[in-house]
Protein backbone atom coordinates (compact mmCIF):
# COMPACT_ATOMS: atom_id res chain seq x y z
CA UNK A 1 0.00 0.00 0.00
CA UNK A 2 1.15 3.12 -1.04
CA UNK A 3 1.75 5.79 1.91
CA UNK A 4 0.14 8.76 1.18
CA UNK A 5 1.48 12.52 2.10
CA UNK A 6 -0.54 15.15 3.20
CA UNK A 7 0.96 19.02 3.36
CA UNK A 8 0.59 21.39 6.19
CA UNK A 9 -2.56 23.98 5.21
CA UNK A 10 -1.47 26.89 3.88
CA UNK A 11 -4.04 29.48 3.85
CA UNK A 12 -1.45 31.96 1.79
CA UNK A 13 -2.05 30.19 -1.44
CA UNK A 14 -6.05 30.81 -1.71
CA UNK A 15 -5.47 34.62 -0.61
CA UNK A 16 -4.97 35.78 -4.16
CA UNK A 17 -7.30 38.86 -4.37
CA UNK A 18 -8.43 41.76 -1.75
CA UNK A 19 -11.76 40.78 -1.40
CA UNK A 20 -10.41 37.18 -0.03
CA UNK A 21 -8.06 38.02 2.39
CA UNK A 22 -11.05 40.76 3.67
CA UNK A 23 -13.06 37.91 4.38
CA UNK A 24 -10.48 35.54 5.66
CA UNK A 25 -9.16 37.85 8.20
CA UNK A 26 -12.87 38.85 9.04
CA UNK A 27 -13.44 35.29 9.88
CA UNK A 28 -10.35 34.10 11.91
CA UNK A 29 -11.15 37.31 13.89
CA UNK A 30 -14.99 36.20 14.61
CA UNK A 31 -13.55 32.42 15.40
CA UNK A 32 -10.03 33.38 17.02
CA UNK A 33 -7.92 35.36 19.35
CA UNK A 34 -4.61 36.90 19.09
CA UNK A 35 -2.53 34.28 17.80
CA UNK A 36 -4.43 33.03 15.41
CA UNK A 37 -5.28 36.51 14.04
CA UNK A 38 -1.85 36.76 13.99
CA UNK A 39 -1.33 33.60 12.33
CA UNK A 40 -3.59 34.83 9.49
CA UNK A 41 -1.71 38.02 9.44
CA UNK A 42 1.31 36.14 8.57
CA UNK A 43 -0.04 34.07 5.91
CA UNK A 44 -1.08 37.27 4.27
CA UNK A 45 1.94 38.47 4.42
CA UNK A 46 3.09 35.55 2.49
CA UNK A 47 0.79 35.85 0.15
CA UNK A 48 1.29 39.36 -0.43
CA UNK A 49 5.25 39.24 -0.31
CA UNK A 50 6.32 40.11 3.35
CA UNK A 51 9.05 42.35 1.55
CA UNK A 52 6.95 44.66 0.00
CA UNK A 53 4.95 45.11 3.15
CA UNK A 54 7.81 45.67 5.12
CA UNK A 55 8.95 47.95 2.93
CA UNK A 56 5.53 49.94 2.75
CA UNK A 57 5.48 50.53 6.33
CA UNK A 58 8.74 51.70 6.56
CA UNK A 59 10.17 48.48 8.97
CA UNK A 60 12.33 45.87 7.73
CA UNK A 61 10.78 42.47 6.96
CA UNK A 62 12.53 41.10 10.45
CA UNK A 63 10.90 43.68 12.12
CA UNK A 64 7.58 42.65 10.88
CA UNK A 65 8.28 38.78 11.37
CA UNK A 66 8.51 39.74 14.62
CA UNK A 67 5.77 41.74 15.36
CA UNK A 68 3.52 38.94 13.98
CA UNK A 69 5.18 36.47 16.11
CA UNK A 70 2.20 35.24 18.45
CA UNK A 71 4.53 35.73 21.99
CA UNK A 72 4.99 39.21 20.71
CA UNK A 73 3.00 41.85 21.98
CA UNK A 74 1.86 43.85 19.30
CA UNK A 75 0.91 48.18 19.01
CA UNK A 76 -2.34 48.32 17.20
CA UNK A 77 -0.56 51.27 15.22
CA UNK A 78 1.40 48.40 14.01
CA UNK A 79 -1.67 45.96 12.91
CA UNK A 80 -2.88 48.91 11.17
CA UNK A 81 -0.26 49.62 9.09
CA UNK A 82 0.07 46.46 8.15
CA UNK A 83 -3.62 46.23 6.72
CA UNK A 84 -2.84 50.11 5.03
CA UNK A 85 -0.10 48.41 3.12
CA UNK A 86 -2.10 45.62 1.75
CA UNK A 87 -5.51 48.07 0.94
CA UNK A 88 -7.21 46.38 4.05
CA UNK A 89 -9.89 47.98 6.32
CA UNK A 90 -11.36 47.35 9.37
CA UNK A 91 -15.08 47.55 9.18
CA UNK A 92 -16.94 47.79 12.94
CA UNK A 93 -20.71 46.74 13.16
CA UNK A 94 -22.54 45.84 15.84
CA UNK A 95 -23.27 42.10 17.13
CA UNK A 96 -26.81 41.46 16.66
CA UNK A 97 -27.40 40.49 20.39
CA UNK A 98 -25.90 43.48 21.41
CA UNK A 99 -27.94 46.00 19.77
CA UNK A 100 -31.37 44.08 20.83
CA UNK A 101 -30.37 44.73 24.21
CA UNK A 102 -29.58 48.43 23.61
CA UNK A 103 -33.12 48.39 21.60
CA UNK A 104 -34.72 47.16 24.55
CA UNK A 105 -33.17 49.16 26.78
CA UNK A 106 -33.79 52.25 25.87
CA UNK A 107 -37.28 51.68 24.83
CA UNK A 108 -37.96 50.88 28.67
CA UNK A 109 -36.14 54.57 29.19
CA UNK A 110 -39.11 56.14 26.67
CA UNK A 111 -41.83 54.58 28.63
Amino acid sequence: MKKVELREFDASRYLDSEEMIAEYLSEVYKEGGESAMKSALTAVAKARNMSEIARKMGVSRSSLYNSLDAGVRTEFSTIQGFLDAIGIEIEFRPKESVSERFVGASAGLRA
